[in-house]
Parts: C-alpha cells; sequence; structure tokens
C-alpha cells in the first residue's frame, strides 16, 4: 500500500497577507494550499504556486475553485453568504460555515449575537433612519458611533458623531443611500465607549469541538489602524483575562466557529467583567501576527489544523513576553535597501515583509520580538526605530 506524501488541500479565497502568511506553515506541516487571488498583483501569489485568478463574486468561479480542494476557508470575510449556503449544498467543505461567518460579515448580526449569549455588549440600536438615529442618541448620550453593518475595516463605514447637529450634517447621506443597498438595509449605532485601552483574545475552534485560546494581548492603533500588539496585556486584571477567555470560548463554541477567531475588546475599568466586545474576525488577525514567533502555535498553523479538523496547538508562549510592530509604506521605496542596516541593528528582530509595493500608509509589513518581561519599554523602543528605518529608510 502507498500513503500520500501531501495533506489535505486548503483552498483560501483572497490573495492578501493572510493568506500569504498561510504558506510557510502549510509547508511545514505538508499541506498544499490554493488560493483564489483576485487578480495578478496580489501578494499571496508571489508564495503559493497554484493561485489562479478569480472573482469571488461569481458564483460560477468560485464554484469551480471550491471543487478543487478539500477545504474552503477566508483570507478575509466578504464572500457572499448565500454563495457559501450554495457550496455547501453542493458538498464543499467550507469552514467556517456560513451559518458562523455571518456573525463576522454582519455587524449588527454579531451584536444581536452577543446579547444572546449574555456577552458585553456596548449599548447599540438598529436605525434605518435619522428619527432612529436621533432617538438612540437621546438615549445613550453624546457622542456616538454610526456604522456600517458590512464592509467596514481600519476605520472605514464608521462616523464618530459628536451632536445631533454634527449628525444631520454628516451621516444624512448614509441613511439616502440605504434604499439602494443591496448587502444591507440599516445602519449600527453604538454609544461611545470610555474605554481605557483596547484588547484581543485569539482563539481557535476545530469541528471536533476542540477548542485553544492565546493569552489576552494589547492593541495600540494609530488613525484607526493596528500599529503594535503586545501578548500577554501588561498589567491586566486576571479575572479580566480569564472573562476574556471564556468570552472567546463561548463565541466559537455557541456559534459553531471553525479556524481562527480575534475577539476585539474595549477595556473599562470598573465595570463588570471588565470589557465589552468590539467586534470579531473570524480569520487569521492582524492582532495575532505575534504569534508566529512569540507562540509554540502560530495562528496560521493552528488555523490550517482547525479547518483540517486536526489537533490543535499549543498556544503558550516562547518568552515572557512578545511584541508586533506594524510598518506602513513612506518615503523609502527599497524596503531590501535597508536590510543591512536592519539586520545589523536590530538582530532580534523577524522581520514579515507581505510584498506589496509601499505605497504611503500602506500596511506593507510587521516586525516581532520576544524576550523577557522586563525588557518591554526597551523591545518597543527597537521595534519603532525599526520600523521608522523600514519606512522612511536610512536616511530619515
Amino acid at each position: 500500500m502507498t500513503y500520500p506524501i501531501t495533506g489535505p488541500i486548503i483552498g483560501v479565497v483572497g490573495g492578501g497577507q493572510l493568506a500569504r502568511m498561510m504558506a510557510p506553515a502549510a509547508t511545514e506541516l505538508g499541506f498544499e494550499l490554493r488560493i483564489l487571488a483576485e487578480g495578478p498583483d496580489v501578494c499571496a501569489r508571489r508564495a503559493v504556486p497554484q493561485a489562479p485568478i478569480g472573482d469571488y463574486r461569481d458564483f460560477d468561479q468560485l464554484a469551480a475553485f471550491a471543487q478543487q480542494v478539500d477545504v474552503l476557508t477566508f483570507d478575509h470575510e466578504h464572500v457572499p453568504t448565500d454563495f457559501l449556503e450554495r457550496l455547501l449544498a453542493q458538498g464543499v467543505n467550507v469552514q467556517p460555515r456560513p451559518q458562523a461567518l455571518v456573525y463576522a460579515q454582519d455587524k449588527l448580526a454579531m451584536r444581536k449575537a452577543v446579547d444572546r449569549l449574555g456577552l458585553p455588549n456596548p449599548r447599540w440600536a438598529q436605525v434605518e433612519c435619522m428619527d432612529d438615529l436621533l432617538a438612540f442618541g437621546r438615549e445613550a448620550g453624546w457622542p456616538l458611533v454610526l456604522k456600517t453593518p458590512r464592509g467596514g475595516y481600519d476605520g472605514k463605514g464608521v462616523l464618530v458623531l459628536d451632536s445631533p447637529q454634527e449628525a444631520a450634517e454628516r451621516a444624512a447621506d448614509w441613511f439616502d443611500q440605504l434604499p439602494t443597498r443591496q448587502d444591507f438595509s440599516a445602519l449600527l449605532a453604538e454609544e461611545l465607549v470610555p474605554f481605557s485601552r483596547e484588547l484581543s483574545v485569539l482563539v481557535a475552534r476545530r469541528d471536533s469541538g476542540q477548542v485553544a485560546v492565546w493569552p489576552v494581548a494589547e492593541s495600540i492603533q494609530v488613525n484607526s489602524v493596528c500599529d503594535e500588539v503586545i501578548a500577554p496585556a501588561p498589567g491586566l486584571d486576571p479575572a479580566v483575562e480569564q472573562a476574556a477567555m471564556e468570552a472567546a470560548r463561548t463565541v466559537v463554541s455557541q456559534l459553531g466557529v471553525t479556524g481562527v477567531m480575534a475577539l476585539e475588546m474595549f477595556e473599562v475599568p470598573g465595570s463588570e467583567p471588565g470589557f465589552l466586545i468590539n467586534e470579531f474576525a473570524m480569520r487569521p488577525h492582524n492582532s495575532g501576527h505575534w504569534t508566529q514567533d512569540g507562540s509554540v502555535t502560530s495562528q496560521f498553523e493552528q488555523h490550517l489544523r482547525a479547518v483540517a479538523n486536526y489537533p490543535l496547538g499549543d498556544t503558550g508562549l516562547k518568552a515572557e513576553v512578545a511584541l508586533m510592530k506594524n510598518f506602513l509604506g513612506g518615503d523609502n521605496q527599497d524596503i531590501f535597501g535597508v536590510y543591512p542596516q536592519l539586520m545589523e541593528d536590530y538582530p532580534a528582530a523577524k522581520v514579515h515583509f507581505y510584498g506589496k509595493e509601499p505605497k504611503p500608509g500602506r500596511k506593507i509589513g510587521h516586525l516581532n520580538f520576544t524576550g523577557p518581561a522586563k525588557q518591554l519599554d526597551d523591545l518597543r523602543q527597537q521595534a519603532s526605530a525599526a520600523a521608522r528605518l523600514l519606512t522612511q529608510g536610512a536616511d530619515a
């Protein structure tokens, strides 16, 4: 009898950096990774040999790709839910399944689910017109946050409104466009949470029901973009950490999530249980990139294990603290030109470059550092200087 030398074929919809970073984990496991790429220049195509170009918004193209893989998973949450339901009916192994993925695709569905599970939500309302929004503002107070339930990320699809007057000026167009939208018919209004910092907990679940959770991390945003992540979150109350990890277990178990999920939260000192849930991401996530070098099992390996229904790996840290620092495109267009100085000055830095053109403000890579907790301040200084070198160049 002969046995296969290649494991399951994992198909990923989307060719961004998350799909790209699944490739080394797949290679190490002996799995075959295939990508449905949006175009010829997406960064995952440089790391994955089998990356046909196709439009995930065209069902026939999506189905043709799905029929060639053992498991279908995702680099993003934008595939239409009804497409995924049709694939399931055709026998495609979709992970996570659309019944779970919808809670990451639709923020209104997510808020309703968090309430149903008895987990801590900010005050929120489904609003269909300006009168609904103003009524919520009178109840919850101003300022408040208005969001599109689908399609928003990194600050897009979000308005912070300080007063009824500002709502009338800035939000009227959003309501006027609702009748023409096909992806949603109402908006989400939320209280502006008085949080002390943002937290994130990564969790993974496989079809068998096994769940694994990483330590809670602190996520630091700059201009609505994740800038830095520290794991474990410094100074976090152990009771808050346990409650956050338990909330993550509850979400993936009760909603039937498979693969990796990031649960993003606001820390609210003095409240019970000490945090409010912000949103879900049902895929590997920027707040979990530290796991590549800081955890026994990275989020990318864990995601592949989980969607293929293999036993999950150890989520313990390999050092007392792990730090991730994003770097953006800027004045320096020659990323590799500064590598010698970067490697000379910061030999402990682990560089993860996404192979994207360094356009100003574009997220093009990240750096990971690990070390003793007492050296965290020094690690953060090194990470900031190294990121500045990559973004601005050696002469900055």
